[in-house]
């Protein structure tokens, strides 16, 4: 059964997390308002929508992603852990509920028709070969022997996903900036410059360390 492009979504808001397309998100669930969200999740079709709550702002994302309940466990005193995976992309319409969970009207979105599909597999043959520098360049520098991960997406979309998921360090406001982009190109490309820049500063510090270790071996 299709989707309907409208319906309503119990709300779970998360300070430092944005969640994206096929992402596996666990959680543990200990806040009674949420043990009634799971409750009632649980008795429908298993989703929650996912959306980042700004702490400085004191207020929630307008663009949230979905979240499937693949396992759940609960404990004797209520609490629940569980696992989840990330589904579509959602906009918030209106707040239906605040209390005791929130529950919002939603409406799905997805990225735009691809104009150049050439060009687009271009790009991500070249996020790809940024990424690959930047895990050899940081294995390099750190003594490790850190490959490229199995199973990456072969698909730009789902691979733009897979990046702005893994991003490295304090990036929840970059994370939430591409979840909301609805463009492959851009997205990707955003992507590809950050990449970029991390591999040219991996490059740099490489060079200063194997110059500094050169620097350290005796004179024969």
């Amino acid at each position: 059964m299709a989707d309907l492009a409208v319906r309503e979504l119990p709300l779970f808001p998360l300070p430092e997390i944005v969640l994206f397309p096929q992402e596996v998100l666990p959680l543990h669930i200990f806040e009674s308002r949420y043990r009634m969200m799971l409750k009632t999740v649980l008795d429908t079709d298993s989703r929650f929508g996912v959306v980042r709550f700004n702490p400085n702002e004191k207020k929630i994302a307008e663009v949230g992603c979905c979240a499937q309940i693949i396992r759940h466990q609960t404990s004797e005193d209520g609490r629940s852990n569980i696992v989840t995976v990330g589904q579509q992309r959602f906009r918030i319409l209106e707040i239906t509920r605040k209390a005791p969970f929130s529950s919002a009207l939603v409406s799905w979105i997805d990225d735009e028709p691809v104009d150049n599909q050439a060009a687009l597999n271009s790009l991500a043959s070249s996020v790809l070969v940024a990424l690959k520098d930047v895990i050899s360049l940081t294995a390099k520098l750190n003594d490790s022997d850190r490959s490229m991960p199995e199973g990456l997406p072969e698909m730009p979309r789902e691979l733009s996903f897979w990046i702005a998921a893994h991003l490295g360090g304090p990036v929840v406001d970059e994370q939430q900036y591409l979840l909301e982009s609805t463009n492959t190109f851009s997205r990707l490309s955003r992507e590809y410059e950050m990449l970029d820049h991390t591999r040219r500063q991996l490059a740099a510090r490489t060079a200063l360390k194997e110059t500094l270790s050169n620097a350290d071996q005796p004179n024969i």
